[in-house]
């Protein structure tokens, strides 16, 4: 029998599942992601899956991967260290849409040269600045990305700067006018950016899965989901990793569909790090028009239009001081679960908890561990993170034995962005944990970093909570609390954008508050939302009933919610869409901006038609080596034209081909 597979890598957990004939699945597994190299959950979950439903390795006739790696990389900031090459913008434009933020201190050339909106050259390139800037960082960088002004119109000097740098550095270079069609240019350099410091985490993802893959005996091709949903080949997500932010949720939508059928509803799914919420209409996730947004970047890739949160089951749990009230709130950084890390040094971690039990007052650091992830190299890094580093050594430590002062904390959190090192806390699974609605790691060492966490003070001088099982309370309920807080906002974004107050003010407001608790004063209020939710992750079943109550809508939770992005990888479509435009710069010159250059023609009708066959072409390609089969071409056009003394005048074009088809499976 041929059976297909589908692989999701999540924070905490490598989903597995085997579906036969596009139809039903008839197996499906768990095992933990491997943070150091993730191909060793995916293989531990592919070996699972095939030893539970009795599949021989040669039945499989395709695989396929969905992940969050890049989604999280860019939510907890991390990521490799990359060079931004800046082409007749001005420094100041770093700036906009948070450039210089998203660059985190790497180094960056704006130099002159770029286009105009015509295509034509405004300033020639600076080549010797170039020549001598690549020459400077050529070793200290991971990645180079490269944005030029007007690119779309005009790549000449990126496709310049992309020879200079495979000349001298030998190093990945992302270039903007590749990764979008639009204008734009610093959020075009932006997506190029993140683009060049996700390629060698999802390489290694890629490259060593395949490797895994191959070990266990699968020949079949690999798929890789991409932020829309659609597949495309592993070799085109290694050339194009920013494509696959979102991966992991959108793979999720797709298997929500898949499993329940529901045309117009909210899915919500929660995972280890994030929870990813986003609007089914019509039985289609809509594409966000203005780009993929994670965390605090918007990109220019075209992606499901959905918010992600850092809000997850290993959320890190903080406390917080209102007023003479105590409380917590959830993430957005994502910790390693005490129950979990005591799983990894049991010893170490009982005889820590069980010390700090013991004394009179709460420690800054209590309940807290820290180890370096293994097998990482740590290049690039300052002395002071170089000693931190070193005095972790292989093992876990309790925080604060390593902690030596505290401006070591800003070392320590560099070294977490760059993924050197997991720090292990209070997480919503350990509360689960105690509570027992998860028996997965260590609930006696989840029960005694609760106790702890307790003991913290509020402003009344009063302890957080009396037991461990009314502190786990208190942190699932901050859960659903927040839960409630990002489908209300989704929902509102959906229905009030862009007009009106913005989504998160208006699910906080009072009245809206005051509508969900049903409200009996003088006035009656009643809120809550008017479609059901798709409730998806393996912590769904815990949490989400809860939240379906106070919104007061129906919770569908369905049967392998746990594995919905496993799901969602295997069942999709192959789908590349190509964009290009017509612009006019005089009467009577209809000008093509292709790829290569500029092309101009006399009249419109043969200007669009040569756009349209370009189109076409690049993109049934690009979906002939994704391994898409019987392909179906859907041309979109958007012709703009202005009314001018009794005639209308061709002022733009822009033209979008899209190519799809289901991929071929290995016979």
């Amino acid at each position: 029998m041929a059976l297909l597979l589908g692989v999701d890598t999540g924070g905490t957990y490598t989903d597995a599942v085997l579906i036969e004939g596009e139809t039903r699945v008839i197996a499906s597994a768990k095992a933990l992601t491997t943070r150091q190299d993730l191909a060793i959950g995916v293989g531990d979950a592919v070996q699972a899956v095939l030893l539970q439903s009795g599949a021989k390795p040669s039945d499989i006739s395709m695989a396929s991967l969905s992940t969050t790696l890049a989604t999280n990389a860019l939510v907890e900031g991390q990521g490799g260290r990359v060079a931004l090459i800046y082409i007749g913008f001005k420094e100041r434009d770093l700036a906009a849409h948070g450039l210089g933020e998203a660059l985190k201190g790497d180094p960056y050339l704006v130099c002159a040269g770029g286009h105009n909106h015509a295509g034509g050259e405004a300033t020639p390139l600076d080549e010797p600045a170039l020549r001598a800037f690549l020459h400077a960082h050529r070793s200290d960088v991971s990645g180079f990305a490269v944005a030029s002004q007007f690119a779309t119109r005009n790549p000449a000097h990126e496709l310049r700067a992309k020879a200079l740098v495979r000349e001298i550095t030998g190093r990945p270079i992302s270039t903007s006018h590749e990764l979008s069609a639009k204008l734009n240019g610093p959020k075009r350099a932006m997506t190029a950016v993140l683009n060049a410091r996700l390629i060698g985490m999802i390489d290694r993802l890629i490259g060593r899965a395949e490797d895994r893959l191959r070990e266990i005996g699968i020949d079949a091709p690999l798929m890789v989901v991409r932020g829309d949903g659609a597949l495309i080949s592993s070799a085109q997500a290694r050339e194009r990793p920013i494509e696959t932010i979102l991966s992991g949720p959108a793979a999720s939508i797709v298997g929500a569909r898949w499993m329940t059928g529901a045309d117009h509803a909210l899915v919500s799914d929660i995972g280890g790090t994030t929870t990813d919420v986003a609007v089914l209409q019509d039985g289609r996730p809509a594409i966000d028009p203005a780009g993929a947004r994670v965390g605090p970047y918007r990109t220019m890739v075209e992606a499901v239009a959905m918010r992600t949160t850092g809000l997850g089951g290993d959320s890190e749990v903080h406390f917080t001081t209102e007023g003479l009230q105590g409380g917590v709130t959830l993430g957005p950084r994502r910790v390693l679960p005490v129950s979990l890390m005591a799983t990894i040094a049991p010893e170490i971690v009982h005889e820590t908890l069980e010390a700090q039990l013991r004394a009179t007052t709460p420690g800054d650091h209590d309940g807290r561990f820290v180890r370096a992830v293994p097998g990482l190299e740590a290049d690039g890094i300052g002395p002071r993170e170089e000693t931190l580093l070193a005095r972790i050594g292989p093992n876990v430590h309790p925080l604060g034995a390593v902690l030596k002062s505290r401006i070591e904390l800003s070392a320590l959190r560099r070294l977490i962005d760059r993924g050197l090192v997991q720090v292990s806390g209070v997480t919503p699974s350990d509360a689960s944990h105690v509570l027992g609605r998860v028996n997965a790691w260590d609930s006696k060492a989840a029960d005694m970093a609760l106790r702890l966490f307790a003991r913290r003070r509020t402003g009344a001088g009063d302890v957080l909570a009396q037991t461990a099982n009314d502190m786990a309370h208190i942190i699932i309920n901050q859960l659903t609390q927040q839960t409630v807080l990002a489908l209300l906002e989704t929902a509102f974004a959906e229905e009030t954008a862009p007009l009106g107050p913005p989504p998160e003010q208006l699910a906080r407001h009072v009245l809206m508050q005051r509508g969900l608790s049903k409200h009996r004063g003088l006035l009656r209020l009643d809120a809550g939302l008017n479609v059901p939710v798709i409730g998806l992750g393996a912590s769904a079943a815990s949490y989400y009933p809860a939240v379906g109550d106070i919104l007061g809508t129906e919770m569908i939770l369905p049967e392998y919610a746990g594995v919905a992005n496993a799901i969602g990888a295997v069942v999709g479509r192959v789908t590349m869409r190509r964009s290009g435009t017509v612009t006019s710069p005089s009467e009577g010159k209809y000008r093509v901006h292709l790829p290569q250059g500029p092309q101009d023609f006399a009249d419109e009708q043969s200007a669009l038609t040569m756009l349209e066959e370009t189109l076409r072409r690049d993109a049934t390609t690009q979906a002939q080596n994704a391994g898409a089969q019987d392909i179906q071409i859907t041309v979109t056009r958007d012709i703009r034209t202005a009314g001018v003394e009794a005639r209308n005048v061709f002022i733009e074009a822009t033209l979008t081909v899209e190519a799809a088809g289901r991929p071929r499976v290995a016979a």
